[in-house]
């Protein structure tokens, strides 16, 4: 697998006689008209029968959400270990509202992929709720019901495993949580259902803020079968432009996570999106999300080179909109998907985890499929 960045004047026929590929297949593999007009820092994947070396083989995990569309989902299902349907709510007595994932799951086993469910303290202001997760881990009957309820659930759908993503728990709920993962983790390996956590990026035991005090890596990482580092929104949608996920900082919670958690059991997160800021920031404003496809197509219309941060390994670009507005653009391309995928080898992490697969990013699978083989489900 070759990464090529391109350079001014360069067409894919150009670069395809300099690879001695045909244009016709790098055009296929990423999913682009062969007559494109390049963007300078846009990024090819060359895939030849020489130049595949795959590393080992990993688990990887893509959160989507049921209303996925089903193209976009078919051509990311051959990569994916699991697939975690985004999410249960619970409400303050233990139940659960419903979710259309029938289909979903269905069509993941015929894959090999395997269907996971999702469970989360989003309450009905569309937030992770802090009340909410309190009220559930301080009564034992509401947690039980919580518990039966899940059950039901993955017996009557056919999930194989359960992810729990409780975030902004109160940090004097710390204790109460490990409790109820505890509990929690009991049942359903009494019925052979394996137990994932998402955790928020820490670097530190004593990391201060909601997000993080109640996230307890190596408690956690003793009761779950699987842990997500959710290693994304450095740059998000209410702050200021800069990189969704810089390199450098990922590592760092790489870094603190093995030390309290096994590796074998670590899923890096790595996000599918990026964002559109307007210049200068202003408190108050969100940014708009962006795909990685999209990205590109706006460099291309408003005629910008595409940058790229070495220490953040992210690319980038600005540009003046119709409205006179500046812009600044942060997104994923090859050579950052191979940047984080690169941690995984150098940490001997398990695999990864997506947020979300719900946006095609063709390149993606290309760096991810000539870099790893896939863990799949026994047909």
């Amino acid at each position: 697998m070759i990464i090529h960045v391109v350079k001014e004047n360069e067409t894919i026929e150009s670069i395809a006689k300099s690879y001695n590929v045909d244009y016709r297949k790098i055009a296929n593999d990423n999913e682009i008209s062969a007559d494109e007009n390049l963007v300078i820092g846009q990024t090819l994947v060359i895939i030849t029968e020489d130049n595949i070396q795959k590393d080992r083989e990993i688990v990887v995990n893509g959160y989507c959400f049921p209303n996925i569309n089903k193209d976009v989902l078919f051509k990311a299902l051959p990569y994916l270990t699991y697939l975690s349907i985004f999410s249960y709510q619970v409400d303050g007595s233990g139940n659960l509202i419903p979710i259309n994932d029938d289909e979903l799951i269905e069509i993941s086993r015929n894959y090999q992929t395997e269907p996971v469910m999702v469970v989360t303290n989003i309450g009905v202001s569309g937030r992770f709720d802090s009340d909410l997760a309190h009220i559930i881990l301080y009564d034992n009957n509401i947690q039980n019901n919580l518990i039966t309820n899940i059950l039901d659930v993955m017996k009557n759908k056919g999930y194989n495993g359960l992810d729990i993503d409780f975030e902004y728990v109160y940090p004097e709920d710390k204790n109460a949580y490990i409790d109820f993962l505890n509990k929690l983790n009991a049942r359903l390996k009494r019925n052979n259902y394996f137990l994932s956590v998402a955790l928020a990026p820490k670097t530190r035991d004593d990391q201060e803020g909601i997000l993080y005090e109640a996230h307890d890596y190596k408690m956690i990482g003793e009761i779950a079968d699987h842990v997500i580092l959710m290693t994304y929104e450095w740059g998000y949608s209410g702050g200021p432009a800069r990189a969704v996920a810089p390199v450098n900082l990922v590592e760092r919670v790489v870094e603190y996570a093995i030390k309290r958690i096994n590796p074998n059991k670590i899923l890096l997160g790595i996000p599918n999106y990026g964002y559109d800021w307007i210049l200068p920031y202003t408190e108050g404003t969100l940014a708009k999300s962006v795909s990685n496809y999209q990205a590109v197509n706006i460099a291309r219309n408003y005629n910008q080179v595409i940058n790229y941060h070495e220490e953040a390994q992210t690319p980038y670009f600005n540009y003046t909109d119709d409205e006179m507005r500046e812009h600044e653009v942060w997104f994923e391309d090859a050579r950052s998907i191979k940047a984080k995928l690169d941690l995984v080898i150098k940490y001997n992490l398990e695999g990864i985890s997506y947020w979300t697969i719900d946006r095609l990013f063709p390149q993606n699978y290309l760096v991810l499929g000539n870099t790893f083989e896939i863990k799949k489900q026994s047909p």
